[in-house]
């Protein structure tokens, strides 16, 4: 029995190795394969990029190409305004210098004419200057008479600069009604205008007051 097994075990390794080998060759063809096919798209993806990359250069090259010939002939038309002003100027000056020597024979021809005049003429008696008149005197400015000043309503706390008119009404509510109150209070009024010492001012109330009086 044990004869007989040993067979058997040889070709089931021998039969497992031909399936090794061949599965392996098998692998072998399919990776051949996915090689070629890889090396084959990688040849389709770089033609176009290939393309497309010259295409760019190439309208790159005609943009460039185009620019520097619109450059050129703004430059060149440039240049003739510049010419073509400058000629203008050149023929305006032309004149005005023709103009200007013109002018100067006919103030010559003037100036010639006028001393043989001159010339031919007894020369007038200077004419004696008229006597200075003596400037007149102005009359001063009259005085304006003094604007006689209003009298002021005592009973009007508002006019004491400071005192608005809510605080006017707080004071006459208080029993202050006067100005002559504030001016020279007695020790009532003292009391009662101690109420508003906290008022921005107070401590000109009295002097404010003093002056409309």
């Amino acid at each position: 029995m044990g004869k007989k097994a040993k067979p058997s075990v040889d070709k089931v390794v021998n039969k497992v190795n031909k399936e090794f080998e061949k599965a392996s060759s098998q692998i072998e063809d399919l990776f051949n394969d996915a090689l070629k096919q890889f090396d084959t798209l990688q040849q389709q993806v770089q033609e176009p990029v290939r393309k497309l990359l010259k295409e760019a250069e190439e309208l790159r090259e005609r943009e460039m190409k185009r620019v520097y010939e619109e450059f050129d002939r703004r430059l060149n038309e440039f240049r003739e305004m510049q010419d073509a002003i400058m000629e203008r100027f050149g023929v305006a000056s032309k004149k005005a210098e023709k103009k200007a020597k013109a002018g100067k024979k006919e103030l010559e021809s003037a100036a010639k004419k006028a001393t043989k005049q001159a010339k031919g003429k007894p020369a007038a008696s200077p004419k004696k200057p008229a006597p200075a008149k003596k400037p007149a005197r102005s009359k001063a400015p009259a005085k304006p008479a003094a604007a006689k000043s209003k009298p002021v309503n005592k009973s009007d706390l508002t006019a004491i600069k400071g005192i608005g008119p809510a605080t006017a009404k707080k004071m006459k509510d208080a029993g202050i009604t006067s100005i002559e109150q504030i001016a020279n209070p007695s020790a009532a009024d003292q009391e009662k205008l101690q109420a508003f010492s906290s008022v921005k001012g107070f401590d000109q109330f009295g002097a404010e007051a003093k002056k409309l009086l």
